[in-house]
């Protein structure tokens, strides 16, 4: 079978010299298997890592370190090489950083220096010996011993700088990971945005709790689910599309502060913004209503731009956003008048007036106007024209009722609920309200959306009749959130595509 450059293009010669090297390396590791016995050793153990070294000594003159003899030993991937007479210098890079090998013949002696030929680009090594500075000033280790401990029988890409097609990175991400620092670099900081989210909900008094995946009925958001069966139970399971309701029953049972970093799952489109399978945190705080949770989740995304990014101030595209300022708040009508002054005399209440303005923007072909409200045409005209221009963090507040089926209704006017969302480079981040906890009127909500389900949308809500029975032991006030941790971190990393933020995102299989 053809192999396809990073262009997308056949490449026959190209997969011939692939299989070439390959072959090489075969032979080589079976020489090592002859030579020495154990081709894959596991008993060298690093003692240093490449930073901590170079942090140390890179200060130092080449004379002291000449006196002080350092030794260290080091392990990682072996990312260039090259051979100088009786002597290859290689460039070895660990989880930290990179540092210079410098193999000398009359070091090594005749057979260890006959050994690190048989090392190639990508190979896993460990080294010993004593650190010293070149001429140049570069910090290099002069090593005694080598060992490979695995060798790469796939090469990588040319000079460790060739993984650059997106598709090909995603489908590889071992080897993106390995030659692409910046990639690295993301995930990295994915793991401190998740660790300091961690530390500020435990310092306000939360307790992180873990809810089931697998759900009877699918609930706690509008979307499609996965479906899968339980042999044991004979019933069919969902996988879950949202924490919610459970972690609304935990409020029920007397917790006054919970929250879950949690896996959610929606069988739904894949796009820049979406993958099927995605992180989020969603946390809920009894006696508290929306007004409370945009301010906590205010204060919780300025602390974690504070701590991990360092700024007031975010590149997005060619935008500053400054996450310093208070966050602005803009009803749905409020949010249009903005971005579109020019609808500032229309009635967005008015049916006609908005089938009329949907005409104009060429925005009817998603939307069945007879049968929408005209709250829900102006969502989509939200969605279709508002949403991306919200640069600036921006909660949008005030939704109508009617697409918010587990939010409490405002008392001042029914017809909207006491829900936000907040937008951050055009991308929803956050979505919270105050917390329906009316029995009667949550059931009455669900048949309506389990009415839609039967009519044919597969995203409308099932009726869970376990939670309305939960709801009737009474559930106190309160607010939840649920913040996407993947479109944080694509905000926080200026990633374009979630998929630069997952280190496995969804693909069609080959």
């Amino acid at each position: 079978m053809k192999n396809k450059n990073e262009d997308g293009v056949h490449n026959e010669f190209r997969s011939q010299e692939e299989n070439k090297i390959v072959t090489e390396r075969k032979e080589k590791l079976k020489e090592i298997q002859e030579a020495y016995g154990i081709s894959y050793p596991n008993q060298h153990k690093p003692t240093g890592r490449a930073k901590r070294i170079i942090d140390k000594y890179s200060s130092l003159e080449r004379n002291e370190l000449e006196t002080q003899k350092v030794r260290i030993s080091l392990a990682g991937r072996i990312i260039l090489r090259r051979n100088q007479g009786k002597t290859t210098f290689c460039v070895l890079k660990d989880s930290t950083e990179k540092i210079q090998l410098y193999l000398n013949k009359e070091v090594l002696g005749e057979e260890k220096y006959a050994y690190q030929k048989l090392i190639d680009l990508g190979d896993v090594v460990f080294c010993s010996g004593t650190i010293f500075k070149t001429m140049r000033g570069e910090l290099t280790v002069n090593c005694d011993e080598v060992k490979i401990l695995a060798k790469a029988l796939q090469p990588f890409p040319e000079k460790f700088h060739g993984l650059q097609d997106p598709d090909l990175r995603y489908r590889n991400r071992h080897i993106d990971l390995a030659v692409n620092t910046e990639v690295k670099n993301i995930f990295l900081k994915r793991s401190s945005i998740i660790n300091k989210i961690r530390e500020y909900m435990n310092s306000d008094g939360f307790l992180e709790v873990e809810t089931p995946m697998l759900h009877p009925i699918p609930g706690g958001a509008t979307a499609k689910p996965f479906i899968t069966k339980h042999n044991s139970l004979d019933q069919k399971m969902y996988l879950r599309v949202a924490p919610e309701l459970y972690l609304k029953r935990l409020i029920i049972g007397g917790f006054e502060k919970v929250y879950e970093l949690n896996r959610s799952f929606r069988n739904e489109g894949i796009s820049v913004r979406h993958n099927p399978e995605f992180t989020m945190l969603e946390f809920y705080a009894a006696y508290q209503d929306y007004n409370w949770c945009m301010n906590f989740t205010e204060s919780l995304l300025k602390d974690v731009c504070k701590n991990i990014v360092g700024e007031k101030e975010l590149v997005w595209d060619d935008h500053r956003v400054d996450i310093s300022k208070p966050f602005e708040r803009l009803s749905f009508e409020n949010a249009i008048y903005k971005y579109f002054p020019n609808l500032k005399d229309a009635n967005l209440r008015s049916k006609k007036e908005m089938t009329d303005i949907l005409k104009r923007y060429e925005l009817t072909e998603t939307i069945d106007l007879d049968s929408s409200s005209s709250e829900m045409l102006m969502v989509h005209l939200f969605e279709s024209l508002v949403e991306e221009k919200i640069v600036q963090p921006t909660f949008i507040m005030d939704h109508p009722t009617e697409i918010s089926p587990l939010a409490r209704s405002s008392e001042k006017n029914p017809s909207v609920s006491e829900r936000f969302e907040l937008y951050i480079g055009g991308k929803e981040i956050a979505n919270g309200f105050s917390e329906l906890n009316d029995p009667q009127e949550q059931a009455r909500r669900m048949r309506a959306q389990a009415m839609k389900k039967d009519a044919g949308d597969d995203e409308a809500m099932y009726f869970d009749e376990e939670y309305i029975r939960a709801l009737e032991f009474a559930m106190p006030p309160a607010a939840g959130c649920g913040i996407g941790i993947d479109r944080l971190t694509m905000f926080l990393t200026n990633s374009h595509s979630i998929r630069e933020v997952i280190l496995f995102p969804a693909l069609k299989r080959k």
